[in-house]
């Protein structure tokens, strides 16, 4: 294998690690941070970025949800209205995903960080 293959190996290893640490530790925001991470440190087009970071959500959410299972950390009952309605809004999302330029991504993903970010600093 050559050195720039294994380099970009090595790139989405560090991506992933900082997502599902991310996504574990808070909970949620694994994939707004590996957004702007695959498109920087790996190099992959704007919307190829978008993409790839939806098709690992579920795996990092299916870990970080059975870790917060058997820690006891999540009434698993509680979270089932969230799970349809999500399961709804992700439907809605990728139909939606193909007919949205790239630059309306960027600008949608970072008035949601800032928005989320503006809340919790005064929550």
């Amino acid at each position: 294998m050559e050195t720039s293959k294994k380099i970009q190996i090595w790139r989405c290893l560090i991506a992933g690690a900082a997502a599902g640490f991310i996504n574990g530790f808070f909970g949620a925001g694994g994939g707004m941070v590996l957004v702007p991470l695959l498109i920087y440190l790996v190099g992959l087009e704007d919307k190829q970025a978008f993409s790839s970071a939806i098709s690992v959500i579920l795996p990092f959410c299916i870990v970080s949800l059975v870790v917060y299972v058997l820690n006891g950390s999540l009434p698993l009952h509680e979270s089932v209205p969230y799970l349809i309605g999500g399961a709804a809004g992700g439907v809605l999302g990728g139909i939606l995903f193909k007919k949205v330029s790239a630059r309306f991504l960027h600008i949608a993903l970072g008035i949601l960080i800032l928005f989320g970010g503006g809340r919790l600093i005064l929550c």
